[in-house]
């Protein structure tokens, strides 16, 4: 008796705590640790300390801004009148497939930089696909004038139903849709903008490379100690 009754209540309660345990929060815990090590690198353009990753100091307050980011964010979806999966999960999509994206134009250039072009259709198909597919679905997500579909027509529309609204509250509460719709249009836009330079500066590398005006480098960089904990 799995499928109805107290029974499945308990088996997939527990099954939605295995998949935030083991999706959800390492997901979060990997993105917050990327994410400071790009703050700080940030950081440390304005102000050298913050940028140095062996201070637990900047380390924390780094790491601070990045948990009040999230923080911020997932409150906003906790407001959200109509319970915050709305705000949420259109970023979640979009945001996986951005990062197959980035991924496949890393995997393009090891590809070249191995000398192995003729092997570049395994990565190129599948990049030119997921890079059509999700910006196209990422422009009707933000300008589509369905409201149904498009974030600013959802935003217009939650306007006038505001200014039409019998009572303060319900005014309050589209507001409020309004501005989650206009949020999500920002950090969409921001997705897109961003992983649309990595595409043109994959394929300016990409060019380069292949025409011979760039040596191939398959070494990292070498290593540069921290001032203060150099040898001699």
């Amino acid at each position: 008796r799995v499928s109805a009754g107290p029974t499945a209540l308990a088996l997939w309660y527990h099954f939605a705590i295995m998949f935030e345990a083991l999706f959800i929060l390492t997901t979060i815990d990997a993105g917050t640790r990327v994410g400071r090590f790009l703050l700080q690198d940030l950081l440390g353009n304005l102000w050298r300390p913050l940028g140095n990753t062996r201070s637990w100091i900047a380390n924390s307050f780094a790491s601070m801004l990045l948990v009040a980011a999230w923080g911020w964010f997932l409150y906003q979806g906790v407001i959200d009148p109509l319970g915050g999966i709305n705000t949420l999960w259109p970023l979640f999509g979009l945001a996986n497939q951005l990062l197959s994206v980035i991924a496949l134009c890393l995997g393009t250039t090891l590809l070249i930089k191995m000398g192995k072009a003729r092997y570049l259709f395994i990565t190129i198909v599948p990049l030119l696909f997921m890079a059509v597919v999700t910006f196209s679905a990422g422009y009707m997500k933000i300008f589509s004038p369905d409201p149904n579909l498009g974030l600013l027509a959802s935003a217009r529309l939650a306007i006038q139903k505001s200014a039409q609204a019998a009572d303060a509250g319900t005014a309050a509460v589209l507001i409020r849709q309004a501005m989650m719709y206009r949020i999500d249009v920002f950090v969409a836009a921001i997705f897109l903008v961003l992983v649309l330079l990595i595409a043109i500066g994959s394929a300016v590398e990409w060019y380069r490379l292949l025409v011979g005006r760039k040596r191939v480098q398959l070494h990292e960089s070498e290593f540069v100690p921290l001032a203060e904990v150099a040898v001699g």
